[in-house]
C-alpha cells in the first residue's frame, strides 16, 4: 500500500483556514478533519485541540481517511534509562503505539521511530516518498547542533537520493569489492595477536580499549591507506559524534582535516586501498565528494564495527550456550554474529529518511521534513516476525534494506568473525570480570555502545609469531 501525501491544496487550504479557527469560525467537517490532522502532524496540538470535533474519513479530501493523531509523550532516545534498558522502552512503545512511535533525538528534536518490521521495509524501498536528503529539516536546527554531523545532509551515498545517490554508490560498492578478503584475514590475525599479547599474561584486560577498538581501527587505516596519526584524529572525531553531545560539531571539523589530508596523500601516492581506487573511479569525485563518502566509510566503520565485535563476545561469554554441552555443539562465532545483529545490532536507531510532504503511514500522519528513522533493534524484535531462529537468517534490518543497504557487510562480517576467534582461541577460559548488571551502556540516540567490557582469564603465555 502506498502511503497517503498531503497535496499543495491540502496544505494550502490548512494555512488559509487557520485565521478563521482562531477566530472560532467553523467550516464544513471535511475541512475541519484536514486542518485538524494537519495542526497535529505539524505538532501544534494545543491549536488543534480547539477546533470542532469531528469524524474523520467524511468527506473527499484526502486528510479525511481514518488516522490517528497520537500525541503521547515522545520517548527520549537520549536518556541513561534508555540506554541502560531499551528493550524495556521498545515494548512500552509496542503497548501504546503499532509500528510507529513518537521520540525525541535530542531536547527539542522531535522525530519518529519506526518499530514494526513491515513498516520499516517499506520506508526502506520508497525512497520517493521517505529520501535520506535532510536539507528541509536542518533549516530549521541550529547548524551547531550536537546531532547535525549525524543527520544533516551531506553529498554522500547515505544523504543522497536519484542520480547522486547512484552515482555515490557505484563509486563505493566498486571501491570496496576490490578488497581482498582473504588479506584482510591475515591482516586482524597479525594486528590480533600483538594486542592478546600485550595483556595475556595479566589475567585481565578491557576488551574495547585494549582488543576491539585498535584492531578495528588498524585494520580499517590499513583498508583505506590511511596513516596511523591522522587515523587517531578520525577515530577520536567518530566516537565524538556518535555521542552527539557538544564535543559532536567540533570532532566533525577535525575529522574534515584529517580526510582532506589523506585524500592529498593518495592523489599524490595512490595505493592499493580504497580511497585511492575512489579516487580512480570513473565517477570523477572531487576532493568534497571524497570527504564526505570517507567519512561515512569511517562512521560505519569503527563505531558500529567495534561495537559489533564487543557485543558479540559479551554474548559470546554470558551465554551458557555458546560454552558447548554434552548433549550438541556450540553454535559458531556466525551463529552469535548472526543473533546479535537480530536481538541488540550495534546501530539501534538510524536509516534516517525526511518526508517532503505530511504522509500517513499505517494511519498515523508523519509531519514534513522531520526525521523518521528506523529502530533496527526494535524491528528484528517485532513480535510479528521475531521467531527465535537467528542460524542463517539474514533477514534482520542491521545492515538497512534496499537502495541503502550497507555495500560493506561481507568486509564487517568478516572481521568481527576473525577477531572473536583470535581472542577466544587465545583466551578460551576468558569470562566477564563483573556482574552483567554492573556494565554500562553509553547513551546516545543511535548506538547500542558499552563503555567498557572488563574480562578475567587465567594467565596465558604470549603467542607466537
Amino acid at each position: 500500500m502506498r502511503p497517503v501525501v498531503a497535496d499543495c491544496t491540502t496544505r494550502r487550504l490548512a494555512a488559509d483556514s487557520l485565521p478563521q479557527y482562531c477566530s472560532g469560525t467553523e467550516v464544513v467537517s471535511t475541512e475541519t478533519t484536514s486542518v485538524l490532522l494537519l495542526l497535529h502532524s505539524l505538532e501544534f496540538p494545543a491549536l488543534a485541540k480547539s477546533l470542532p470535533s469531528t469524524e474523520a474519513g467524511t468527506g473527499g479530501c484526502p486528510y479525511s481517511a481514518s488516522a490517528r493523531t497520537d500525541l503521547s509523550p515522545r520517548v527520549a532516545l537520549y536518556t541513561e534509562e534508555y540506554a541502560a534498558d531499551p528493550h524495556r522502552v521498545f515494548a512500552q512503545m509496542r503497548r501504546r503505539h503499532e509500528t510507529l512511535a513518537p521520540v525525541e533525538l535530542a531536547p527539542g528534536i522531535p522525530a519518529t521511530l519506526v518499530i514494526g518490521y513491515h513498516t520499516a521495509i517499506r520506508i526502506f524501498n520508497d525512497p520517493e516518498h521517505f529520501p535520506a536528503d535532510a536539507r528541509s529539516w536542518e533549516k530549521n536546527v541550529p547548524a551547531d547542533h550536537p546531532l547535525m554531523p549525524m543527520m544533516a545532509w551531506r553529498p554522500n551515498v547515505m544523504r543522497s537520493t536519484g542520480r547522486e545517490h547512484a552515482r555515490y554508490r557505484q563509486a563505493i560498492t566498486a571501491a570496496l569489492d576490490g578488497v581482498d578478503l582473504f588479506s584482510m584475514h591475515q591482516n586482524v590475525e597479525a594486528v590480533a595477536t600483538p594486542l592478546i599479547n600485550d595483556f595475556c599474561m595479566d589475567g585481565n584486560a578491557e576488551l574495547i580499549g585494549q582488543y576491539a577498538f585498535p584492531l578495528t581501527f588498524e585494520v580499517l587505516n590499513a583498508m583505506l591507506g590511511c596513516p596511523p596519526d591522522l587515523g587517531q584524529y578520525i577515530a577520536a572525531g567518530m566516537a565524538a559524534m556518535f555521542e552527539g553531545g557538544a564535543a559532536a560539531t567540533e570532532a566533525d571539523a577535525r575529522i574534515n582535516e584529517a580526510l582532506l589530508e589523506l585524500i592529498a596523500l593518495k592523489r599524490a601516492e595512490p595505493g592499493r586501498d580504497v580511497t585511492s581506487r575512489l579516487l580512480a573511479h570513473p565517477a570523477g569525485l572531487q576532493d568534497s565528494e571524497m570527504v564526505h563518502q570517507l567519512a561515512v566509510l569511517y562512521g560505519a566503520g569503527i563505531e558500529p564495527l567495534t561495537n559489533l565485535t564487543v557485543n558479540t563476545l559479551l554474548l559470546m561469554i554470558t551465554d551458557p550456550r555458546f560454552a558447548g554441552t554434552s548433549s550438541g555443539v556450540a553454535p559458531t562465532t556466525r551463529d552469535a554474529l548472526n543473533e546479535l545483529l537480530y536481538t541488540d545490532p550495534p546501530m539501534a536507531n538510524y536509516c534516517l529518511s525526511y518526508p517532503r510532504q505530511p504522509t500517513m503511514l499505517d494511519g498515523v500522519w508523519l509531519p514534513a521534513d522531520q526525521p523518521v528513522l528506523i529502530g533496527m533493534s526494535a524491528c528484528n524484535n517485532d513480535p510479528a516476525i521475531h521467531a527465535g531462529e537467528y542460524t542463517d537468517n539474514n533477514a534482520h534490518l542491521a545492515w538497512g534494506s534496499g537502495p541503502h543497504t550497507c555495500p560493506a557487510r561481507s568486509i564487517a562480517y568478516m572481521v568481527a568473525q576473525n577477531a572473536i576467534d583470535q581472542l577466544l582461541d587465545a583466551l578460551p577460559e576468558v569470562q566477564l570480570a563483573c556482574p552483567v548488571e554492573e556494565l554500562h551502556w553509553r547513551p546516545g540516540p543511535f548506538h547500542r555502545a558499552l563503555s567498557a567490557l572488563p574480562v578475567m582469564f587465567p594467565p596465558s603465555p604470549p603467542l607466537g609469531p
